[in-house]
């Protein structure tokens, strides 16, 4: 009987303070608990979803990168040396070739992140004409130019840009050269230019547009090549002169990586 009575008390007695506060706090906690466990789960999701495109977004180890250019070639043109002249040409004859725009395709292998290779494809046309001796004078018309070019290039992450720098040999193949109207009164027939081995120095940057690959480039190059010129009379060798080239070749346009 007594034990019944001290049990029916204990199950009547008054909860303390304490004890109230402490079951409080248990509760919220559980109910704080049960509110982050989603944003938690959310967030750690997202990170995971975004790491893959962050990486995707700087892997360009084993990609191909197109970029599609208007390019300025600006052309040298001057004459180096006379080695021929039966003609009599001025003593201080001088020539200029003239710049031209032009579309352009590169295609750029990359071997790692930081390193690939560059070719491009253009076709440039270009006259050459006197500066002094000769002002005016129309010396070489309508010589259509392939700057066959491979450049090794390395680039750098900035983070928002990607500077690179490259360099590598270069083919200039002439194409299809006439004699300028000025030569045909002295009896000019036929006109070659030497396709010539140099070289090519080459910057620029790419900005990247979204994280698929698509990207603003700016890209110049600077060419070391000379070509030496002849214009015949029927078989005879009537100038043969050699001429500085060495363009800058200034483009901008949009890359594409696949």
């Amino acid at each position: 009987m007594w034990v019944n009575e001290s049990a029916d008390r204990r199950r009547h007695l008054p909860l303390s303070d304490a004890t109230i506060l402490g079951r409080m706090g248990r509760s919220l906690r559980r109910r704080e608990y049960s509110m982050k466990l989603p944003l938690l789960i959310g967030a750690l999701t997202l990170a995971a979803a975004a790491g893959p495109v962050a990486a995707h977004a700087q892997d360009r180890a084993g990609h191909v990168q197109v970029k599609a250019f208007v390019t300025g070639v600006l052309p040298d043109g001057k004459i180096s040396d006379v080695e021929t002249d039966i003609v009599g040409l001025p003593a201080d004859t001088q020539t200029k070739a003239n710049d031209n725009v032009v579309p352009t395709i590169a295609i750029e292998y990359f071997f790692t992140d930081a390193i690939s290779l560059e070719t491009i494809c253009c076709l440039t046309q270009h006259d050459v004409d006197g500066t002094t001796g000769l002002p005016g004078a129309e010396l070489v018309s309508d010589a259509k130019l392939v700057p066959a070019t491979f450049t090794l290039k390395y680039h750098a992450d900035l983070g928002a840009v990607k500077p690179y720098v490259g360099a590598g040999p270069a083919y200039f193949i002439w194409i299809d050269e006439q004699p300028g109207a000025a030569t045909l009164p002295l009896g000019v027939t036929d006109f070659r230019m030497s396709d010539e081995f140099g070289i090519a120095l080459q910057a620029g940057v790419d900005i990247p547009l979204n994280d698929s690959g698509l990207a603003l480039s700016i890209d110049a190059k600077r060419y070391f090549i000379d070509t030496t010129a002849r214009w015949y009379a029927g078989d005879t060798l009537a100038i043969q002169t050699e001429h500085k080239l060495d363009p800058w070749v200034i483009g901008a346009g949009i890359a594409w990586r696949f």
